[in-house]
């Protein structure tokens, strides 16, 4: 009598645990080798050796397991925020702090920031979770003007408008950091952001 040795499983293939996670977790090293036009869920699902019906019970479709990344990444943006405003003191330390944070966020998770900027938000339009998850994001920068103005810090503009050009100008340098723009000594863009950052705070500085 012999024995048939057990087939070996496919290193990265799902075993047990939370599906779903992992799904999206499989999602975002796809997007990181091999860019978000080539993610499939059927790919993801094959990766992680697991069935179509398993899938769908979690994703409907692809745009379903993006909304799930992108929202996962403004969750991540927020927390990132808000401890470096927190732990930095607030204010302007504060406010800095926040500037170089968002561009070393984009930097450590470009699979996720390529989906939550990458024009996929039309797809997630009707995901109530992921247009929460984005706005409770920026809400941080615009909350953090609001509180300096009240403190004499900035000038008394439109806060809104205040936030949507200093986002504009770090989001500008997150993004040439992560298409690999910035050759040189500052490839990681850190001077050029510290540099952004000081102009962005002579600029709104209060009268």
């Amino acid at each position: 009598m012999s024995l048939k040795r057990p087939k070996k499983k496919r290193a990265g293939h799902y075993h047990h645990g939370d599906l779903r996670r992992a799904l999206v977790e499989e999602a975002v090293r796809t997007i990181q080798t091999h860019g978000v036009e080539t993610l499939t869920l059927r790919t993801v699902g094959e990766r992680l050796g697991v069935s179509r019906t398993a899938l769908y019970r979690h994703f409907a479709d692809k745009p379903a397991l993006l909304a799930a990344v992108g929202r996962e990444g403004f969750r991540m943006l927020r927390l990132t925020l808000t401890e470096a405003w927190e732990q930095n003191g607030r204010g302007r330390e504060g406010f800095e702090a926040m500037g170089i944070a968002y561009v070393r966020f984009a930097v450590d998770h470009p699979s996720h920031y390529r989906v939550m900027f990458g024009g996929f938000i039309e797809s997630c339009e009707k995901d109530a979770a992921f247009i929460e998850e984005a706005t409770a994001a920026f809400q941080v920068l615009v909350d953090s003007l609001l509180e300096q103005q009240r403190a004499n810090l900035v000038r008394n503009d439109d806060p809104l408008l205040l936030a949507r050009m200093i986002w504009s100008l770090v989001h500008g340098i997150a993004m040439l950091v992560i298409d690999g723009q910035l050759r040189g000594q500052d490839e990681r863009g850190e001077a050029l952001n510290r540099y952004a950052i000081e102009r962005i705070r002579d600029a709104i500085r209060a009268a």
